[in-house]
C-alpha cells in the first residue's frame, strides 16, 4: 500500500487527524469531564480541530518539503508532551496544568515518588500520533510531481481554521456563556474550547494578571474595602478573648478529610485519638468545615489561614505574588507581642517558602535543617510526623512567651507509603492502592497528633497554649471515586464530592470546659478571625473576606476556589443546586442568589493579589492610602454616579 503515489499534503491530513482523535480519546479516558447532553459532547470531540488546523497549517507556507516535515512532527511531539502533562498532573491533583505551575520547577525535586505514582510505561500511547506520524513520513510515497498550494488556496485553508474555530468558540458561549470570564474552572474551559486552546487563553490571563499589578492603584480598593466591611460580622461576646494571652500552636493535618473522622474501616478505628478530641469538654470540633484551596494545596491553606484571602485561580500565589504586600495573622500577633514561627521538617526553599514568610512577616522558620532526621525518621515527603512532633516542642519550649508556631506535618501525604512498623491497622480492600493506603497513614497522623499533646504536657506548654488543628486540602481525589464509592456504599456525584471536601478543624482550649460540636457551616477562609478573636484581637479593620465561626452573625456560606459553594441549605456543584440534607437535586431559584457573590468574591480577592492592592491600604487605621490623583479621581466617579442616578 506504501508504494502507492499518495497526494501531496498527505502527511499534514494524517497528522491533523491523529493528533484530533488522540486528543478527543485522551479526554475521554484520562479525565473526568462531566457531559451532560449531545452538545457537550460535539464541542469535545470538535474543540481540539479547532487549533490544530491552524497550527499544523503553518506548514503550508515551508517550500521545503524536508521543513514541512520537521515542523509537522515538532507540532505533535509539543502538543503531545502537553496533553500528557496534563494526564500525569491530573492524575494527582484532578486539574489542568497552569502557566504559574509549569514555573515551579524547583518544587519538582521534592515530589519524588509522588510523581513516579502517576507515570507509567503504558503511557506511551499518549505520543501514538507521533509514532503514526513519523511512520507516515519514512513510508508514504508523495507524488513528486505535485504542486504546492497557491497563495488562494492557503488564504482559503487559514480562513477554514478561522471559520471552525470561531464556530466552536460560538457553540461554547452559547452552552456557557460568559465562559471566558470564569478561568478559575479549567474542566469547563477544556471542555469549551479544548486543551491546547486553554493553555493559550491561560497565557493570555497569567500576562495579563502581570501587568495589572504594575497599572494598579488604590481606588481599586474602594469597592472591595466596602463590600468587606460590609460583610464583618461582630464577634462572639462568649467566646471572644477566651484564649487571651496564650500560646497559639497551629497544625496543619496534611491531607486529611473528615470522612475519618469517628468512623471505621473494616472495623479498624481510624482516628481513635482525635475521636476522643470531638467529644472533649476543652474542644469545639467543626464537622462541617471545608477546604478551599486550588492548585497550591497545604501552601493556599496556608494563605488563607494567615490572611483570609482565597487563594489564585490559577497557579500557587507562594510562587507567583510572594513579594506582595499582606497583613497577615503572624504580623498581627507580631505586632501584639508575640514570637511568630513556623515548623517544617522540609528544605527552607520548598514552594518557595522561605521568601513568602518574609512577606508574612513570620520571625522564625525551623525547617529541616533544624531537626535531626535519625535512620528510620524519613518517609514519603520528609520527616515523620511523631518524632516531628517530638522535636517540635522541644523547639517551643525554647520559644519566648506568648508564642506562635505553625506546624506543617508530612507523613500523609500522597502517595501514602509507610515503613511497615509505622502500620498501625491494615490497608483497605479496594481497587485503589492510595486510598488503601491512606488510612493507615491517617492512622499515623492521629497517633502523631496524641504525640504532641503528651509532650506539651511533659514540657509544661500545654496549659498556657490554645491548640488549632485543621485538615489544608484533600488527600483523595476524584480519580478514587469508584473506591470511594465501596467504601462510603454510595455513587459520588457533584453533591458527594462537594461533601468530601470537608476536613476537621479543631479549636482545643485547656481547661476551658467550653468544647461541643459546632455545626456552623464555615471553611479556611473563616479561621483568621476565628482565631484572633479568640485571642481576643480585633480584625473590624482588616482587609478579609472570612467571618468569625462563633459569632451569631457569621453567614454559612463558603466558596470553593473552583466556583462550587455550600451554604446551610443548598450545595451548589456541577452546575446543579442540592438540598444539602438530603443531596437530592432541587429548584435552581435556592441557589441563584448565591452564584454571583461567590463569583464576585473569588473576583476581588484575585485582584487584591494581582494587583498588590494591600499596598495601598493601611490596616491600623482601616484607611485607603490614596494619592492626590486617586483621590480626584475618585471624586470625579463619584460625582459621575450621582449624575448618572439624578437622570
Amino acid at each position: 500500500m506504501f508504494k502507492k503515489e499518495w497526494p501531496k499534503h498527505s502527511i499534514l491530513a494524517i497528522a491533523i487527524i491523529a493528533t484530533w482523535l488522540k486528543t478527543y480519546i485522551v479526554y475521554k479516558t484520562s479525565f473526568s469531564i462531566t457531559i451532560d447532553n449531545a452538545l457537550q459532547e460535539f464541542i469535545l470531540f470538535l474543540n481540539p480541530l479547532s487549533l490544530l488546523l491552524f497550527v499544523y497549517g503553518i506548514s503550508l507556507f515551508f517550500k521545503s518539503d524536508k521543513l514541512k516535515n520537521r515542523y509537522i512532527m515538532s507540532v505533535a511531539i509539543v502538543t503531545s508532551i502537553i496533553l500528557y502533562g496534563n494526564v500525569a498532573f491530573y492524575r494527582f491533583f484532578s486539574d489542568f496544568i497552569t502557566l504559574p505551575v509549569l514555573f515551579q520547577t524547583n518544587n519538582f525535586g521534592d515530589l519524588g515518588s509522588s510523581a513516579s505514582e502517576s507515570i507509567f510505561w503504558t503511557d506511551i500511547v499518549f505520543f501514538a500520533d507521533v509514532i503514526i506520524i513519523f511512520a507516515a513520513i519514512k513510508l508514504l510515497n508523495i507524488k513528486p510531481s505535485a504542486k504546492d498550494l497557491t497563495a488562494a488556496q492557503r488564504k482559503s485553508y487559514l480562513i477554514l481554521s478561522a471559520a471552525v474555530l470561531f464556530f466552536n468558540l460560538g457553540l461554547a458561549e452559547t452552552e456557557r456563556p460568559q465562559l471566558l470570564t470564569r478561568s478559575f474552572d479549567r474542566e469547563m474551559l477544556v471542555k469549551n474550547i479544548g486543551m491546547y486552546n486553554y493553555h493559550l487563553y491561560d497565557i493570555y490571563i497569567q500576562s495579563k494578571s502581570q501587568a495589572q499589578r504594575a497599572l494598579a492603584d488604590g481606588s481599586e480598593l474602594v469597592e472591595v474595602n466596602s463590600y468587606v466591611q460590609s460583610n464583618q460580622p461582630d464577634p462572639s461576646e462568649e467566646m471572644f478573648g477566651a484564649a487571651e494571652g496564650k500560646n497559639l500552636i497551629v497544625v496543619t493535618l496534611e491531607s486529611l478529610q473528615s470522612f475519618v473522622i469517628n468512623e471505621e474501616m473494616n472495623g479498624q478505628t481510624v482516628t481513635p485519638f482525635l475521636n476522643e478530641l470531638t467529644k472533649d469538654d476543652d474542644t469545639i470540633y467543626f464537622p462541617n468545615f471545608y477546604h478551599q484551596t486550588g492548585l497550591g494545596k497545604t501552601s493556599d491553606s496556608e494563605f488563607l489561614l494567615e490572611n483570609s484571602l482565597y487563594p489564585l485561580s490559577g497557579g500557587a500565589v507562594f510562587f507567583t505574588h510572594s513579594g506582595n504586600t499582606y497583613n497577615s495573622m503572624a504580623e498581627s500577633l507580631g505586632e501584639n507581642g508575640y514570637h511568630t514561627a513556623v515548623q517544617h521538617a522540609n528544605t527552607k526553599s520548598f514552594w518557595n517558602r522561605d521568601m513568602m514568610y518574609q512577606s508574612l512577616n513570620i520571625e522564625e522558620f525551623q525547617d529541616v535543617e533544624s531537626y535531626t532526621v535519625g535512620e528510620g525518621d524519613a518517609v514519603n515527603w520528609g520527616m515523620k510526623d511523631i518524632p516531628f512532633m517530638e522535636q517540635s516542642v522541644d523547639l517551643m519550649a525554647e520559644m519566648p512567651e506568648p508564642f506562635y508556631s505553625r506546624m506543617l506535618t508530612l507523613t500523609n501525604h500522597h502517595p501514602f507509603y509507610l515503613d511497615e512498623e509505622d502500620m498501625l491497622i491494615d490497608e483497605y480492600d479496594s481497587n485503589s492502592g492510595t486510598l488503601n493506603r491512606y488510612f493507615q497513614t491517617a492512622r499515623y497522623l492521629d497517633e502523631a497528633v496524641k504525640t504532641l499533646f503528651a509532650e506539651l504536657k511533659a514540657k509544661g506548654l500545654y496549659e498556657n497554649s490554645v491548640i488549632v488543628m485543621y485538615g489544608d486540602h484533600y488527600g483523595i481525589s476524584e480519580n478514587h471515586n469508584e473506591a470511594m464509592e465501596q467504601y462510603l456504599g454510595k455513587e459520588i456525584t457533584p453533591y458527594e464530592s462537594a461533601q468530601l471536601q470537608k476536613v476537621p478543624f479543631f479549636v482545643h482550649i485547656p481547661g476551658s470546659d467550653k468544647g461541643y460540636v459546632e455545626e456552623e457551616v464555615g471553611g479556611q477562609i473563616d479561621m483568621r478571625p476565628t482565631i484572633m478573636h479568640l485571642l481576643g484581637m480585633e480584625t473590624e479593620k482588616d482587609m478579609q473576606f472570612g467571618g468569625d465561626l462563633f459569632s451569631k452573625e457569621h453567614e454559612e456560606f463558603v466558596v470553593f476556589r473552583d466556583g462550587r459553594f455550600v451554604t446551610d441549605k443548598n450545595v451548589y456543584a456541577g452546575n446543579v443546586c442540592y438540598d444539602s440534607e438530603t443531596g437530592e437535586e432541587t429548584d435552581m431559584a435556592q441557589c441563584q442568589p448565591f452564584i454571583e457573590p461567590a463569583l464576585q468574591e473569588l473576583d476581588y480577592s484575585e485582584s487584591i493579589i494581582n494587583g498588590d492592592l494591600l499596598r495601598f491600604y493601611d490596616e491600623k487605621n482601616g484607611q485607603l492610602i490614596l494619592t492626590e490623583e486617586e483621590e480626584a479621581k475618585l471624586e470625579q466617579e463619584q460625582l459621575q454616579k450621582e449624575a448618572e442616578l439624578k437622570e
